[in-house]
């Protein structure tokens, strides 16, 4: 969010431990004890169409069944309720389902709710949904009850199997959803429109979500190895910590503070799990509303460049991933992580001393030689509940590393999840804090989603030549070509920084004394491509 086996931190309940005697999970058909898992990751819409965040997507992937999905411990993605799945022609991609699919209404799962899921993205559009990964989506055709054929804007889509799999992708019931507007949560649990491995029982919005696994289920993650997962959600990360510590949880993930690890890890009753990552923590500008952005009185294109491009020569990403994060983060100097194949590293010679550090007599240098007068006034928000409690401290560094010489002055706010996540695509903050975990595994992940022309950042970016080359490399099926034109996407963002990476991450997850006083078996997997944003 690492190279081909890039780990997100939804947490699959099948394979999960079970508070069973001999800690050694259920016997395949449900017959395993249920599991509480505790998290503070919010969710903001069961519909597919209205979210692009960790915390619905990690529901989404236990409820909603995919065309193709990455079986435990692969990025590779194979058919899940696909029978077979290929190009039959390049701008074609034919997917044939298997018979006899239902929905746990009763519902059949048939072509036509393929098609209706798809055309209902792209149709919505919303500007928290995923619909961004849909662009060389042209149309979609239900030959028959089991046959969907993608018609495609641009052939030989390297990436578009892997976008089957994604937060753009969950199958819905077409007789619960509307085919124009997002679909409430309560609608949908009462319309019983899951087909994944799980049902949902019980729902109450950001405080506890029952699971009972669903026996219609026929894709290729296999039967759940328990008999229901109960997730509890946590205002405090604190909180949640102190229930780890007491057994109160048998599994919990996302997203405790560094010194919270530290104190877990030595705990003889907890066991921490730790994964590779692909997630990347980042600062996004809003090119209209940032200083001397778009629509400002002083607009004015290169001083707000210059505005962009001394903030990265100020911040110290090795101190913030050091004093705040303890090195479970380290500095990312692109905007793909490091191990992914085609990632580079040009903020590293761009910014600051050339090295990875600050510099801030080239960041004064620089306003200078732009006109710019200092101290640049910039507003700058985060969020502390979605990404964890440790935020409050990165961004106060952050703050101090650009304030250090006075060439900023930033006023540093933070706002509760699901209202952020409305305001930083309504132009409310000129600039502020996401977090990613990719959707498939690929470098094209974290370019195509951020700087085409419609991104889901919607902070403005337009860059012709990036967009020309994103989907040029998408579709080119000679690796060292395609990697070459990933390579100069970064660099050419790197100039542009729509967004200013900071760190990447590994995942951490911990099991410990069941709720029901025994020990659990900590051997239970992640599910490949959730994300967070």
């Amino acid at each position: 969010m690492s190279a081909a086996a890039l780990m997100g931190a939804a947490l699959l309940f099948t394979g999960c431990a079970t508070s069973s005697t001999t800690g050694s999970g259920g016997d395949g058909d449900g017959g395993g004890s249920e599991i509480m898992i505790g998290t503070t990751d919010k969710v903001t819409s069961l519909d597919p169409a209205g979210a692009y965040d960790n915390g619905s997507f990690a529901v989404m992937n236990q409820v909603y069944p995919f065309l193709l999905n990455s079986e435990y411990g692969t990025a590779d993605v194979t058919p899940d309720i696909a029978e077979s799945a290929e190009f039959t022609s390049p701008t074609e991609y034919t997917v044939k389902l298997k018979e006899g699919l239902k929905f746990a209404n009763g519902n059949d799962l048939t072509a036509s709710d393929v098609k209706f899921s798809f055309d209902r993205q792209v149709a919505i559009n919303d500007p928290n949904g995923p619909a961004s990964l849909l662009g060389n989506l042209d149309s979609v055709e239900a030959q028959d009850d089991l046959t969907v054929v993608f018609k495609l804007k641009n052939g030989d889509d390297q990436v578009w199997p892997l976008i089957l799999s994604s937060p753009a992708a969950p199958i819905i019931d077409e007789d619960v959803f509307a085919a124009d507007a997002l679909t409430s949560d309560d609608d949908i649990v009462s319309g019983k429109a899951f087909a994944g491995q799980y049902e949902i029982t019980s729902y109450k919005l950001n405080e506890l979500i029952a699971y009972a696994p669903y026996d219609g289920y026929q894709g290729n993650l296999g039967k759940p190895e328990n008999s229901g997962v109960n997730v509890k959600y946590y205002a405090d990360a604190s909180n949640m910590k102190l229930d780890i510590a007491g057994g109160a949880i048998d599994v919990a993930f996302r997203s405790l503070s560094a010194t919270d690890n530290d104190e877990l890890a030595k705990n003889d009753k907890v066991k921490l799990v730790e994964g590779p990552g692909g997630e990347t923590r980042y600062i996004v500008f809003n090119f209209n509303t940032q200083p001397y952005g778009a629509t400002a009185e002083d607009a004015d294109p290169a001083k707000a460049q210059a505005v962009r491009q001394a903030a990265a020569d100020l911040v110290d990403r090795a101190a913030i991933a050091k004093d705040v994060y303890k090195d479970t983060y380290s500095p990312l100097y692109s905007f793909v992580p490091d191990g992914l194949t085609g990632a580079t590293e040009p903020l590293k010679g761009l910014y600051g001393d050339g090295d990875g550090g600050p510099d801030a007599a080239k960041a004064k240098q620089r306003l200078a030689d732009a006109g710019v007068e200092t101290p640049v006034e910039l507003s700058l928000q985060y969020n502390g509940d979605h990404y964890g409690p440790s935020s409050g401290d990165e961004y106060a560094m952050v703050k101090t590393q650009l304030e250090k010489d006075g060439l900023f002055k930033v006023n540093l706010q933070q706002t509760e999840w699901v209202q952020y996540s409305k305001d930083r695509t309504a132009d409310v903050y000129p600039a502020y804090q996401l977090g990613w975990f990719p959707d498939y595994s690929d470098a094209d992940n974290y370019l195509s989603p951020f700087f085409l022309k419609e991104n889901f950042l919607g902070n403005h970016y337009d860059n012709p030549k990036v967009a020309d080359l994103i989907v040029d490399q998408q579709t080119q099926t000679d690796e060292k070509k395609r990697m070459d034109q990933i390579g100069e996407i970064q660099d050419l963002v790197a100039n542009d920084l729509s967004t200013l990476p900071l760190l990447q991450g590994k995942q951490v997850a911990y099991t410990g004394t069941g709720v029901d006083g025994t020990t659990l078996d900590a051997s239970f997997k992640f599910r490949y491509a959730p994300i967070s944003k």
